[in-house]
């Protein structure tokens, strides 16, 4: 059987992806504006390279794939070594060593590659165990999503759910980790 061989229709992009790839996006930089130029970089970078379709994937597919390598770069410009130099992190709360350090000169950590593990161990634990107390379906889209890294696509169309629908159970569950953890994790 042959492989279907998808097409692109640059015209059509806007109409039939913008939104998802709006929806996309927001929900990785949590800002309106920066989604939108995100969005409309990709759809140019989608146009420039358009010569290098194979075809082999969706055009939704590629066009997300795109937009991944776009939310990347903007985030490794934000925390590019320059950046870094100038955030100022709090060493010391109180007493007579109070003050912040230039994140590049913090002191590394003391602790051994033991205490780590073990560390690592109990917070997969302790996140296996707040995973297992979600509603099933968030624990079921969380899982798919941040875990084991499916498509949003693929989430959705194996639940038979909208994209919207699933960015809310995502958020759902998150809201719900973050007070399960600070509980039963940082609490200790």
């Amino acid at each position: 059987m042959a492989e279907q061989q998808h097409i692109l229709h640059p015209d059509f992009w806007v109409d039939k992806h913008s939104d998802y790839l709006f929806n996309f996006a927001i929900a990785r930089v949590n800002n309106y504006d920066l989604a939108k130029d995100l969005v409309q970089e990709t759809f140019f970078a989608g146009l420039k390279s358009a010569k290098n379709f194979e075809g082999k994937a969706s055009e939704r597919t590629w066009l997300v794939s795109i937009l991944k390598r776009k939310i990347i770069d903007h985030y490794r410009k934000i925390n590019s070594i320059k950046g870094q130099a100038e955030v100022k992190m709090n060493f010391y709360e109180d007493g007579e060593n109070e003050g912040s350090w230039i994140e590049e000169r913090v002191p590394q950590s003391w602790d051994n590659a033991t205490e780590k593990s073990i560390e690592n161990e109990e917070l997969k634990q302790q996140l296996d165990y707040c995973i297992s107390k979600l509603p099933e379906k968030y624990a079921m889209v969380f899982t798919m999503k941040t875990i084991q890294e499916f498509e949003t696509e693929d989430i959705c169309k194996e639940l038979d759910i909208t994209s919207s629908n699933l960015w809310v159970m995502i958020h759902r569950a998150r809201t719900q980790l973050r007070k399960c953890m600070e509980d039963n994790w940082f609490k200790k």
